[in-house]
């Protein structure tokens, strides 16, 4: 329902990567299991994990000193597997919507890992691209959204963040953005947005002289 998003007008519109714009979700499993098993860690399923960086993923369960070599480790086999990286429904329609200067995305990849994907998957990225290695502090934290934003030259209050994750979307909502979530890899109980729909086929950006509205496919 996009009932709570009706009438507003966005300056732009940040987009999450991986799980909103494209398919990565089995070359990650793949990568994640692999790399707990070289690394000995209790680690079945990346569930629960997605959406932050991998880098934050990593602290949680080795020691410092070992940190720095996992990370890049777990780097090396998610750029390298990008079997099945596919585009979502409605991403093609939705960034062709959106000129230059009105569009973002914003990704907890490693910009190396951000190019391997949208290279498999054929994606048109738009001009700005907020990977998780040029900020401070990544998702949830506000700093990638607020760093688009600021290559926009917009502020983060008037953009509607999109995603699919807890993290992403708490990311969004503490850079003082309005969110809309997609349930790709979380239900929609799980998701704190301002509107929630099922892809990027369910809604539709109409681009005036005024900014960006969201509507409805039909609408």
């Amino acid at each position: 329902m996009l009932d709570t998003l009706e009438g507003r007008v966005f300056a732009a519109v940040l987009f999450d990567m991986d799980g909103t714009l494209i398919d990565s979700h089995p070359a990650v499993e793949r990568s994640w299991v692999r790399w707990a098993q070289e690394h000995d860690v209790p680690l079945s399923s990346f569930a629960g994990m997605h959406g932050r960086p991998a880098a934050d993923i990593v602290a949680l369960f080795l020691p410092p000193e070992r940190r720095e070599a996992a990370f890049r480790r777990i780097e090396q086999l998610e750029t390298e597997d990008t079997d099945g990286v596919v585009v979502l429904p409605g991403t093609v329609d939705a960034l062709a919507a959106l000129p230059p200067g009105r569009a973002a995305i914003v990704t907890s990849c490693t910009a190396p890992l951000a190019r391997a994907r949208i290279g498999a998957s054929g994606l048109v990225q738009p001009s700005v691209l907020v990977t998780a290695d040029q900020v401070t502090a990544g998702k949830p934290a506000p700093d990638p959204y607020l760093l688009a934003a600021q290559r926009l030259g917009v502020s983060a209050a008037q953009c509607l963040v999109v995603e699919d994750a807890p993290a992403g979307l708490a990311a969004g909502r503490a850079a003082g953005a309005a969110t809309l979530a997609v349930t790709v890899t979380h239900k929609a109980s799980e998701l704190d947005a301002d509107a929630v729909v099922e892809t990027l086929a369910d809604v539709r950006f109409v681009v005036g002289d005024g900014g960006v509205r969201v509507v409805a496919p039909s609408g």
